[in-house]
Order: structure tokens, then C-alpha cells, then sequence
């Protein structure tokens, strides 16, 4: 499997990500927001959390207006696979591949903890491997997580089985318990939670392991 993680300003999970797509027998690029083109034949691209930009403006705004995101957005469009992570899923919501925002946690403070996630479908690459219903121990460390969407694009979301997490105790005032969404495709995934920080027991979990096994199955025969 070849990935690429994008690297903007302020990212500060860049390396966590390449490490956990490696881990899952990915050969990982790094890819600079200035450069105008992904490298030739990925399978995923990877959109870091961290604070790109300082997280001015809106979370993730200035992020998606750089060189790199017109190529992740092209990429997407041709049929390629992408996951957002915490400030990675506020790019993918600015760039439009993803529908709704984030905004600020309902309490007003930053959380940084361990949560737990339900696995809402089990239907994309993302999930596959683990079950509907079945509960994960995932890191937030956030500011902006509240995910909110327009109801139309909710009951959307819901009808199209699209929702790829919530929360079992809802840490920031997502609407309907939202941890993560899929793409109309099916081929992106963004969540707050950082399965890049649980992927090795002295994380103290590894749960986010199957996420990135599940991504690895990309490159085996159908």
C-alpha cells in the first residue's frame, strides 16, 4: 500500500500517521502543502490533526485553500481513498469532501482524554474487520470537535449509512452523537478521535490498530 501524509503549518501528527500507515505495511510519503501534486500511484491520502495555521480563521479554512488540497481534492474525485483526523476531518469539511463543520466544543475547553466510539457501520474500508455495534477506545485532544450538520444533510447521512462513529458519551455537543462521517463514496472518513495514538500498547491502547489494518486491505485482491 502506498499512502501520503500531507504536512501543512502547524501539523503536529504528521509523524504519527506515517508511523501508524507503516505499521500497517504502508510506504509512506510525506507531502509539504506547498507542492501542487500528490505522488503517482497512492491509495490513501492522509490529512494530519495538529493546528494547521494556528487553527485561525476557521479550523481547517486556510488549510484547504493550499496548493496540496486542490490535489487531495482531484485525487478524491478520481476515486481515491482519504481519511481526515481531528484538524484533518476540519479540512476535509472546508474542502467540501465532507459534508457539516466543526466548531467549538459545547463546554468551551479543550478535551484531551480517552473516549469511547461505537462503530456505526462496519460497510467501508475504514471499518471493515470490525462489527456494527462494537465499541472502541479512542484519543480526543481537541478545541473544535463539535460536529454540526443541517438536518437534510443529517437525515442524508443517516439514510446512506454514513455515519462511521459516535460517541458512547458525547464529549463536545456533536449533533447525534457524531464522531465520524463517511463520504458519499464511501472512500473518506473523517473523525475527531486519533486512532494514529493508539496504535501500540504503550499508548495505553491500540485499538486504532484496526483502523489502519482495515485501510491495508486496500491493496489485497477483492
Amino acid at each position: 500500500m502506498k499512502a501520503a501524509v500531507i504536512v501543512y503549518p502547524g501539523s503536529n501528527c504528521d509523524r504519527d500517521l506515517a508511523v501508524a500507515f507503516e505499521r500497517a505495511g504502508a510506504e509512506v510519503q510525506m507531502v509539504w502543502h506547498k507542492e501542487t501534486d500528490l505522488p503517482a500511484g497512492l491509495d490513501i491520502v492522509g490529512v494530519p490533526g495538529g493546528f494547521s495555521y494556528g487553527d485561525y480563521l476557521r479550523c481547517g479554512a486556510i488549510a484547504a485553500q493550499s496548493p496540496i488540497s486542490k490535489a487531495l481534492i482531484d485525487f478524491v474525485h478520481a476515486g481515491g481513498h482519504a481519511i481526515g483526523i481531528c484538524n484533518g476531518f476540519q479540512v476535509l469539511t472546508e474542502t467540501g469532501l465532507l459534508p457539516g463543520a466543526l466548531m467549538r466544543n459545547a463546554g468551551l475547553k479543550f478535551i484531551c482524554k480517552s473516549v469511547g466510539l461505537r462503530v456505526a457501520t462496519a460497510d467501508s474500508v475504514f471499518t471493515r474487520g470490525l462489527s456494527e455495534g462494537d465499541v472502541i477506545h479512542l484519543p480526543v485532544a481537541h478545541h473544535d470537535g463539535n460536529y454540526i450538520v443541517a438536518p437534510d444533510e443529517l437525515k442524508t447521512l443517516q439514510d446512506q449509512d454514513r455515519i462511521a462513529f459516535t460517541y458512547t458519551d458525547n464529549p463536545n455537543g456533536s449533533v447525534a452523537d457524531i464522531a465520524g462521517v463517511l463520504s458519499e463514496n464511501r472512500r473518506v472518513l473523517g473523525l475527531m478521535p486519533h486512532p494514529e495514538r493508539a496504535v501500540d500498547d504503550s499508548h495505553g491502547g491500540s485499538d486504532g490498530t484496526a483502523i489502519f489494518r482495515a485501510i491495508a486491505g486496500l491493496t489485497e485482491p477483492a
